[in-house]
C-alpha cells in the first residue's frame, strides 16, 4: 500500500490537521487519495467536530465514517483504557482486518494515529505496532515550542529501533511571534535526528480546506514526500 502514516510526539499537536493537509495536497495534484483513523476516543465519529469528520470533509473520500473510523469510544482516554472500560478491548488483527476492506478503494492513504507513537491502542498492541502491520513510512508532528526536541528526538529513535522508515518531521504551530526556542528548535531537531523536516507550519486560527491546502503548499515540501512515493512503487 502507498502513502504516509501521521503520528505526532504527543497528544494535542495537530496530527489531523497535517494529514488533512497532505490528503488535500495530494489529491489537488491530481492522485486517488483515502484517509483512515481507525480508534478514536472522547467523541463520536459522526460529530462535526471530530477527526473522523475533518478527514472526511477535507479528503471528500468515498468511505463512510464508520469505514474511515472502524473503532470509537465515549471517554476521552487512551483507546486501550478506554476499550477495556467499556468492555469493548480492540486487537490488532481486527484493525487489520477492517483495513484490509477498505485499502483498495484508494490508491493511497494517509492514515493518521491516535496521540504519540507508543500510545496503547488496544489489547496488547501500540500505535508503533499498527505502523508496523500497516508497511507505511511515517511522518511526525512536532509541537514548535520550549521540550519539543527531546519528544521529537525520542519519537525518531523509538520510531527507528522498531524498523519503522521515518519520512520526515514537520513542526506544526507556529506562534505568529515565536520566541527563541522556537526559532531554534528546527535546526537542534534536524541535526540531532537526522530526518528531513519537512516543513515548519504556523497556527492555524481557522479550520478550511482552502487555509488548510495553503498551508501545507505553502510550508510543507511535498516533494520530499512525493519522492518516498516514487520509491516505493520502484521497490
Amino acid at each position: 500500500m502507498k502513502g504516509f502514516f501521521v503520528t505526532g510526539t504527543d497528544t494535542g499537536v495537530g496530527k489531523t490537521v497535517i494529514a488533512c493537509g497532505l490528503a488535500v495536497a495530494f489529491i489537488e495534484n491530481g492522485m486517488d487519495v483515502g484517509v483512515f483513523k481507525p480508534l478514536l476516543s472522547g467523541i463520536s465519529r459522526s460529530h462535526p467536530q471530530s477527526d473522523t469528520s475533518l478527514l472526511l470533509q477535507m479528503s471528500q473520500s468515498s468511505l463512510s465514517h464508520k469505514e474511515i473510523t472502524p473503532f470509537e469510544f465515549a471517554q476521552p482516554l487512551a483507546p486501550s483504557v478506554a476499550g477495556r472500560l467499556e468492555g469493548n478491548a480492540v486487537g490488532l488483527e481486527e484493525v487489520v482486518n477492517h483495513w484490509e476492506g477498505i485499502k483498495g478503494k484508494h490508491e493511497y492513504f494517509i492514515v493518521e494515529g491516535a496521540g504519540g507513537i507508543a500510545v496503547p491502542l488496544g489489547d496488547r498492541f501500540l500505535v508503533s505496532h499498527l505502523i508496523k502491520a500497516l508497511q507505511l513510512p511515517i511522518v511526525i508532528v512536532a509541537r514548535p515550542n520550549l521540550g519539543t526536541i527531546n519528544h521529537t528526538f525520542l519519537t525518531v529513535q523509538y520510531a527507528k529501533s522498531m524498523g519503522i522508515e521515518v519520512a520526515g518531521i514537520v513542526i506544526n504551530g507556529l506562534s505568529d511571534q515565536p520566541d527563541l526556542a522556537e526559532k531554534t528548535n528546527p535546526n537542534v531537531i534536524a541535526d540531532v535526528c537526522n530526518v528531513p523536516i519537512l516543513g515548519i507550519t504556523p497556527k492555524l486560527k481557522e479550520i478550511t480546506k482552502e487555509g488548510i491546502l495553503r498551508m501545507v503548499l505553502d510550508n510543507i515540501d511535498m516533494s520530499l514526500l512525493s519522492n518516498w512515493l516514487r520509491l516505493k512503487q520502484q521497490r
